[in-house]
């Protein structure tokens, strides 16, 4: 790997997010109630997957979920899901504070993961506000918009978990808590990137819409070791 955006998930473990970081032989993941992903190398044997498969065990996990990294299992395990997305890279992308985004914190957590079970972004876990700055807009007193920070290679931040309710859509909320998170993230000193599924035509669009452009096809992917 040449670049720190081709693995995003070691590059944080290893960067940035050091402190978080569970480790079993070469084998890195964050806890499994701050982000669910293990971090895998392309020249895997089985010793490695050995270590993956304790890693899940040890740190009761129901799966190993990947990013970036593309390996292949042995046979006795079970692919659970699985599908190609886009990196996104937004230098390009201007950044804006929002006087109406609030910064949540950890007593916004029950909001947030209701908001989430609500509108299904992708993972977020009770802890996964330690990963970087997060930002809501309330309407009524309820947080009806997020949008927040993940994975964190050195000079990079990633844009994760954007969400609207479907009553408050159509309304720009998402793209304004974008660029709130992007001037965030400038503000620190990186660069902001991001993932999408590539199933996802809308949110591509909303995202290339703000200046964000294609990189690279990446791939995120599931897996669950056999009982022991």
């Amino acid at each position: 790997m040449t670049h720190p955006l081709d693995d995003p998930v070691r590059a944080s473990l290893t960067g940035p997010h050091a402190h978080l970081a569970q480790q079993q032989g070469d084998i890195l993941a964050y806890p499994p109630d701050v982000a669910t992903f293990i971090s895998i190398h392309e020249n895997m044997v089985k010793e490695d997957w050995d270590d993956v498969a304790e890693l899940v065990r040890r740190t009761g996990r129901r799966s190993a979920v990947f990013a970036g990294v593309v390996a292949t299992p042995p046979a006795d395990w079970t692919r659970l899901w699985g599908g190609p997305g886009i990196q996104l890279v937004g230098d390009e992308v201007a950044g804006q504070p929002d006087e109406e985004a609030v910064r949540l914190g950890p007593a916004d957590v029950p909001e947030m993961l209701a908001l989430v079970e609500r509108t299904q972004p992708g993972p977020f876990a009770p802890r996964t506000i330690e990963l970087g700055t997060f930002l809501g807009i309330r309407r009524g007193g309820t947080l009806v918009a997020m949008a927040g920070q993940r994975f964190n290679p050195p000079g990079w931040v990633e844009v994760s978990a954007v969400c609207t309710d479907d009553v408050h859509r159509g309304q720009g909320l998402a793209a304004r808590l974008i660029r709130a998170v992007a001037a965030d993230i400038r503000e620190h000193g990186s660069e902001p990137f991001l993932h999408v599924a590539g199933t996802n035509t809308g949110a591509l669009r909303l995202y290339e819409a703000l200046g964000f452009q294609r990189r690279r096809i990446t791939e995120f992917y599931a897996y669950r070791p056999p009982e022991e």
